[in-house]
Formats: C-alpha cells, structure tokens, sequence
C-alpha cells in the first residue's frame, strides 16, 4: 500500500518565467482576457495560443487546459494554461479548481517540478489567491486507489513553485496546512468500513490531530457509560465493535478565554440503518457516514497549525449502527446525557441521536459557540442537491458568520429555516421527543432535534448528506471523499474577533 498523498515542496521565485527550473509552467487565464493574455505570449510561443483562440480549441472557460511547447530558451519543457472563465466569475473556489486541474496534468504527463505564474484573477486578494493555488497543489497531489493490490505506484509532484513579487511565506505555508487537513480527511471517509471501526478511527483521528497546542482524550464503552449518553450507547447496541467518543482541545495563551468553539461531529463509522435497515443498493456508501468527524478532526488540525487566536475544542462520538440481537428496536425510548428521553421510530435517523449527545458534551466542555457537522439526512440531498451544503442554526448573526466564512472559503451553504413550528412534528407521547418524525421537512426536523441538545448559545448545523462525497471524477476532485467544510469551518476561526 502507498501512501494516498504527498506534499509537494512549496517555495516562491521573483525569476523571470524563462528562468525557472521546473518541468512544467502553469499560466492561469480569464475567458474574457484571452485575447491580451496571447498577446504577451505569441512571439514567444510561435502564435500557438492565438491559433488555438482562434480555431475555439481553447477559450479559457473554467478549468480547460492548452498545452503547449515552452519557448526556446526557456527552462520548462512545457506551458500549460488553465482557464477561469470571466474574470467577474473568478472566485476562491475557482482558483483553487484551476490549480488542482491544471497540477493534474502535470502528474498525468508525469512532470514533477511545476510553477503557476501568478496574476490578477478576478476580485480574489493576492494573499488569498496564492493560498488558494498552494492548497489545490497539496490537493491534486492525492491518490484514492491504495488498496489495489496492482496498482503502480502513483506519481506525484515534488516542487511548486509560486512565481510571484508579493511575500507569500506566510500564504504558502496557510495553503500548505488547509491541502493536508483536506487530504488527511479524505483518506480517513474514504477508508472501507472493515479497516476504520470506532477505535481505529479514535486512534488514526487521534494521530492526524496531534500537532502542536492539541491535547487529545480517547472515551471508551465505560467512561461513555459513566457519562449516562444513552443516546450514544443505544445505537452502539447493535454492534460487536464497541463505540468510542474522542476529544480534542486547542487552547492557545492568546485567545480569549470567555470564548470558546466548539465542534461536533458525527462518527458513524458504518451505517447499515440497524433493525429499520437500509436497501441493499449503494450501502457501500455508508462508510462515508463519518465524515462530519473527519471534518471536524481536519478543522481542529487547521486552526491549530496556522496558530490562530481561539479557544476550540472538538468532540466526536463514534460506533457503528448495526442490527445485531441487542440493537435499539423502533420503538425503545433512549435517554440521552442531558436527560432528554428519544422514543426511537426509526433506527436509522441514528446520527442525531449520537449528535445530541456530543453537542450537550461539548457544551459541559466549555463550548460558547457550537458547530456541528454531520451527513444527516437524505432529505437535504433532495432540497439542495449534491453541490450545497444546508445550513441551519441560531442566532441569525452566527448563522451570517458561518455563510460568510464560507464565501471566503469559496464553499456553498445554503441557510434553510428552523421556524418554532417545525418543533411540533418532533412531539411523542410517550418521550420528550421522536427521533425521525417523517419526510415532511425531513432535515429542517433533524435540526430541530439537534437543537434541543445544542443548549442556549449559538449553535449551527451544517447537513453535508449531499457534499461529502463525489460521485463522479472531476478535474479538480476524484470520486470519493470531499473535505468539503473543513475550510469553511477554519475561515469560521480566522473570523473569530468580527463576532458581537
């Protein structure tokens, strides 16, 4: 087995182009600056980018490719542009797709040593813009395929070089941090479920966010037990592999110390929807069910290897959600830590039931201000598709903080209600609550059951059911696991002193 990804060494050059020592040199370019960009390059490049212009070979939408031969002269065999589409359309996102699809061609022709040259591109600041291309090379630098026993060994790339005036240490090194964080997470959702059980996944998240200023606490069966969570215990019933509930703390000298983040994931290391099962077809899947823990462990990494001035904690519960003999039948009422009883309709509505017991843990960590993260329902997959995460939470201002953030992320979220009605659907008559009240409003509903465990401060839940994983390769993301999140919830923490 090889490892999934490298990092490639990252370092900055004021050189001229034809200067650099590298094998293949990047050149971003805007559809609508095509014309100016050939310009500057015909005599060198013999016309090759005016003809391919002219012939609508290449037109520079969002992250097509024209290759060409580098000028005599130059150092680089090869010159590659990467489009971006209207310079008004160019935003974080946008860079960071160009740079990865533009970082896989250089693997794909097998070129180890590659430059970007940087210029303007729409309103994305220099500063974040050389971040954004350090990320997508850390990114592109990214292998899913390690379980195959013929796979050859996978080519990465070594150097990237950012050819730049401006000081981009500090860029480089952030971009670094947030590619590693991204990819960490990856490897972990896309791992089988027969190789990343609840303890192995507590050990692995454990190793991945031992950086510096972390201190990490691994909860087994019977400190959870001492901690009453039913809600936890309750779907772990059902499994041989016993759960494990992981805590992670950040608390740097220079943070405020009547604040604190607080991070919740959803661990669900399996997910076969226990004795109310799930259909055969595409249960593969749910081994990406842990993926809102991946993202929370990857944040917690970020926000602490870029030494930013907040207090963060992240608690992640972990178990698999079986149907063995002593699962939670429909029916059985739970009682979770904060003494709120479930009467449990649905077996398979399990990730609010462990969420409920992690946010009120957070909240007896300290936690001012909660964030959990969870692929929860299939129901947001139905309203928002497979390209937005739904965003939902409380009080309105820490709700535009997320959006915000994650603007700048250059992640989708889209805000969805959670108006006081919605609490009716949730009633039972024999428990404080249902755990799964129906489809109507199906993951506005599983917001509100996570509220009630949320506690009295902010609170927001972000349902990545339609994000977390890819179907389909991109030129910017292979099929499986996203990290998507991870860099809205860092942004989150880059953001902290703006909050009233």
């Amino acid at each position: 087995m090889h490892s999934p990804y490298e990092v490639p060494g990252l370092t900055v050059s004021g050189a001229p182009l034809s200067d650099i020592d590298v094998d293949l040199i990047v050149i971003p370019i805007a559809e609508d600056a095509a014309a100016t960009v050939a310009q500057r390059y015909d005599a060198p490049l013999g016309d090759e980018l005016r003809s391919a212009l002219e012939r609508g070979e290449f037109r520079g939408k969002p992250n097509e490719i024209f290759a060409a031969h580098a000028p005599a002269g130059w150092r680089a065999a090869r010159v590659v542009f990467v489009g971006g589409g209207n310079r008004a359309d160019i935003d974080a996102e946008r860079v960071r797709r160009m740079a990865i699809s533009a970082a896989q061609v250089a693997r794909h022709q097998k070129r180890a040593r590659i430059a970007w040259a940087d210029t303007e591109l729409g309103a994305v600041p220099a500063a974040a813009r050389l971040e954004l291309v350090a990320e997508g090379f850390v990114l592109a630098n990214f292998d899913n395929g390690v379980h195959k026993s013929r796979h050859d060994t996978a080519f990465f790339i070594r150097e990237a070089v950012i050819c730049t005036a401006d000081d981009a240490a500090a860029a480089l090194a952030a971009g670094r941090v947030m590619g590693e964080s991204v990819n960490g997470a990856r490897v972990l959702v896309n791992e089988p479920g027969n190789y990343l059980t609840p303890r192995v996944m507590a050990d692995k998240s454990a190793a991945f966010a031992s950086v510096p200023g972390v201190t990490v606490d691994i909860l087994d069966q019977a400190q959870i037990e001492a901690l009453n969570m039913g809600l936890l215990l309750g779907v772990a019933r059902g499994s041989s592999e016993p759960p494990r509930l992981l805590v992670l703390k950040y608390e740097p000298r220079d943070a405020r110390a009547d604040r604190t983040l607080g991070l919740v994931g959803k661990g669900i290391t399996f997910d076969t929807g226990g004795i109310s099962i799930k259909p055969a077809d595409g249960m593969e899947r749910m081994k990406d069910d842990m993926a809102g823990g991946a993202t929370v462990v990857a944040a917690l990494r970020s926000i602490a290897l870029q030494q930013l001035p907040v207090r963060a904690i992240a608690v992640v519960p972990m178990t698999e959600n079986m149907p063995g003999g002593r699962a939670t039948k429909p029916g059985d009422i739970l009682t979770g830590a904060s003494g709120l009883t479930v009467e449990v309709n649905n077996t398979d509505a399990e990730g609010r039931l462990i969420l409920g017991d992690g946010l009120w843990y957070a909240r007896q960590l300290g936690a001012t201000h909660l964030i959990d993260v969870a692929t929860l329902t299939g129901a947001v997959v139905v309203a928002l598709g497979k390209i937005t995460t739904g965003l939902f939470g409380t009080p309105q201002p820490w709700v535009d903080h997320i959006k915000s953030a994650a603007d700048r992320a250059g992640e989708k979220v889209w805000a969805m209600p959670l108006y006081d009605e919605y609490r009716e659907q949730l009633k039972s008559e024999i428990a404080d609550m249902l755990n799964s009240p129906g489809r109507p409003a199906g993951a506005i509903t599983a917001a509100m059951f996570l509220k009630e465990f949320a506690g009295t401060g902010p609170w927001a839940h972000l349902d990545i059911a339609g994000t977390a994983w890819a179907e389909d390769a991109k030129s910017w993301q292979p099929k499986g696991a996203t990290g998507v999140m991870i860099r809205t919830v860092t942004e989150v923490a880059r953001g902290w002193e703006t909050i009233a």
